[in-house]
């Protein structure tokens, strides 16, 4: 089972800057395209970025666009996602996949939890 952790998330002021880290236990991320999601408090999970494979397409939910940046280092074997001018609305558990949509396959790891609050 291809297993991701997260990392990075943090207690945050409105307008401050966290960066994410997702990172593959036992297997290489060079083949796959990889989703960042978010779930915030009551609300359904949601798809916010997304990186191709090869790297040089990205994409992003509406509502971060221009504040998010998501890359990969494959040489790390890793996927970031940097995450500036921090609203309290960005605040949820944030979770990566092998995947740009939310499907019933995906096994969903721990996530990491970022507030921004002041």
């Amino acid at each position: 089972q291809l297993q991701l952790v997260e990392s990075g998330g943090g207690l945050v002021q409105p307008g401050g800057s966290l960066r994410l880290t997702c990172a593959a236990s036992g297997f290489t991320l060079d083949y796959y395209a990889i989703g960042w999601f978010r779930q915030a408090p009551g609300k359904e999970r949601e798809g916010v970025s997304c990186i191709s494979a090869s790297g040089h397409t990205t994409s992003y939910a509406d509502s971060v666009k221009g504040r998010f940046t998501i890359s990969r280092d494959k040489a790390k074997n890793t996927v970031y996602l940097q995450m500036s001018s921090l609203k309290p609305e960005d605040t949820a558990v944030y979770y990566c996949a092998t995947s740009c949509v939310i499907v019933r396959s995906i096994s969903w790891g721990q996530g990491t939890q970022v507030i921004v609050s002041t």
